[in-house]
């Protein structure tokens, strides 16, 4: 594969609106959004570094405009990734230059805005920047054409855009701001923009390449996304009668899903395509497993849309049927807990294909659950997540019946007898998973009535860490091999909702259960935790017993028998 090739060229004004770019705004960019604060900015740091010089511009100090990310090949068509803001100010500064310097001068000027067509030759004129396609015609007719600006004044703020005024208020501002200034001056202004002024111009054929470039040249933060230069490579090749349409389908997903999450979709819809691991960028494997210009209205129709709804309703569990809905629903707040984003992909994708049918979501949602589940407490790693899932995604693709044993989405023998291993040894010590291990049996305890919306909910043991020599502790555990053999097992843990003094940890049985167990009014929130509240003493043979009880409810939950 040949390297892709990168260009960083510092050029003077006068080279950047030439023939040598022709720069589209694409539609992915956010609207313009500068005022005319920022605008008046770049005014005054520009009258600043030109000072009171007279006629000799080549001996002022070049001013430095910054640098720009365009997607461009060997042709002067350049798209914009990075720069929008200065390219349209600067455009408008030099149409208001324009009309305040004397007539011959502000010919040569047009040229730096359009070049000029032919009515005769056919030829329509080419400007040098233009817009997103909802401000273009307005910022041909009253910014780069001639007598634009004089048309501008008696504009009606009220029917505009907050783009178009934003370029309305910038070019009355620059106005207002120029006509106190001497011809001469304004000479002088018009010579040092074109001449000694400098944008370095960063230029790459590959769109992916661009968009990194971008993330490494603005520390600000990054705006744009994969999403937003996908939504172009998609929606640019529709019909231009129906990309406002699809557009706006686009953006309501968006909208829907929550900027961070929309952006994850793609990702997910690219492993329900390809069904591997990535090697490369989103954008290019998207691009290049999903294939969405090759139809892109089908893609969004069929594809983004049915993902997208499928994604919203998991998200936030707001699955709609005439029935099991708060059961199928249930199933989503489990997945939730998961501490990997893996399974989401074929998550999406069967939902999308099985919204009118309950029955099914409930059943094969609950499988996904316990497999989602048994993977977190294996601790297993991200390459064999993406296989096991990638082979679920191929059984639900071909309609095979997901519930057989050799099934993708069923637990193994061997993965069962795992799980319960690490479910019967020192779960505590296992941090990733103690805490949602222990939610999971305490809402089976609870039979389901239990809420865990609290903010704090810590794991905490009932025979304390460090027991005291002369507690009561010692007494039923007398050796500290027998009270390390129970300390950290499910049988000893209890969950608690808010934060408790670390020294009441180690108070004796009776204390523990009213002072530390249990909240201000006496009770408590969890059905793990009342269970202790009811036992009079807490020994090895309590221990033992309910260790067994908690391990049987577990392999109820996650059917591990």
């Amino acid at each position: 594969m040949s390297a892709v090739k990168i260009q960083a060229t510092e050029h003077p004004i006068d080279e950047v609106f030439s023939d040598r770019f022709v720069f589209t705004i694409p539609l992915y960019q956010r609207p313009y959004a500068w005022t005319t604060e920022q605008a008046g900015a770049l005014l005054d740091d520009l009258i600043t570094s030109l000072g009171d010089t007279d006629e000799k511009i080549d001996d002022i100090n070049p001013y430095f405009l910054g640098s720009i990310v365009l997607i461009k090949g060997d042709k002067p068509d350049a798209q914009v990734v990075d720069g929008q803001q200065r390219l349209t100010t600067l455009t408008i500064l030099l149409a208001t230059l324009r009309l305040l310097i004397p007539k011959e001068e502000s010919n040569e000027l047009t040229v730096y805005l359009y070049q000029k067509g032919s009515k005769l030759a056919g030829k329509p004129n080419v400007y040098r920047l233009t817009l997103r396609e909802r401000d273009a015609e307005f910022f041909q007719e009253y910014i780069q054409d001639e007598n634009g600006l004089e048309k501008l004044k008696e504009l009606h703020t009220a029917k505009l855009s907050d783009s178009c005024k934003n370029l309305k208020e910038n070019a009355l501002f620059f106005v207002q701001r120029l006509r106190n200034i001497s011809e001469s001056k304004l000479l002088l202004l018009s010579r040092f923009i074109i001449t000694r002024c400098f944008l370095v111009v960063v230029s790459t054929p590959d769109i992916d390449s661009a968009y990194r470039i971008f993330s490494v040249l603005n520390n600000r933060g990054m705006d744009l996304s994969h999403a937003d230069i996908l939504k172009a490579e998609i929606i640019g090749k529709i019909s231009p009668d129906k990309q406002e349409t699809y557009s706006n389908k686009w953006e309501e997903i968006e909208e829907k899903l929550g900027r961070d999450i929309f952006k994850s979709l793609f990702s997910h819809i690219r492993m329900i395509h390809a069904k591997t691991k990535p090697r490369e960028s989103i954008l290019k494997e998207f691009l290049k497993d999903v294939q969405p210009i090759n139809d892109p209205r089908q893609l969004v129709d069929k594809t983004l849309i049915p993902l997208a709804d499928a994604f919203y309703e998991i998200h936030h569990r707001a699955y709609q049927s005439d029935r099991l809905v708060e059961e199928v629903n249930q199933t989503f707040s489990w997945l939730r807990w998961i501490d990997n984003s893996d399974w989401i992909p074929p998550a999406i994708f069967y939902l999308s294909r099985n919204q009118s049918n309950p029955e099914l979501l409930l059943r094969f949602f609950s499988n996904l659950d316990r497999l989602a589940s048994g993977l977190m407490i294996q601790r297993t790693n991200i390459n064999e997540r993406i296989e096991r899932y990638s082979k679920l995604l191929h059984a639900i693709e071909k309609g095979e019946d997901l519930y057989t044993p050799d099934s993708p989405l069923q637990l193994k023998p061997e993965e069962k007898e795992n799980i319960l291993k690490i479910l019967n040894s020192d779960l505590y010590l296992s941090k990733k998973i103690r805490l949602y291990v222990l939610i999971r049996l305490d809402a089976a305890l609870s039979e389901g009535k239990a809420s865990y919306d609290f903010s704090n909910i810590t794991v905490e043991h009932t025979l304390p860490q460090n027991a005291k020599l002369d507690s009561v502790w010692v007494k039923w555990f007398p050796s500290q091999e027998e009270r390390d053999k129970y300390v950290h097992r499910i049988g000893n843990l209890v969950l608690l909702s808010s934060y408790k003094n670390s020294q009441a940890s180690n108070y004796n049985f009776e204390l523990k259960k009213q002072k530390y167990f249990t909240t201000k009014g006496g009770i408590c929130n969890f059905a793990l935790t009342t269970q202790v509240l009811l036992e009079k003493e807490w020994t090895p043979e309590i221990i033992d017993k309910r260790q067994e009880q908690l391990i049987n409810k577990l392999k109820e939950v996650w059917r591990l028998n």
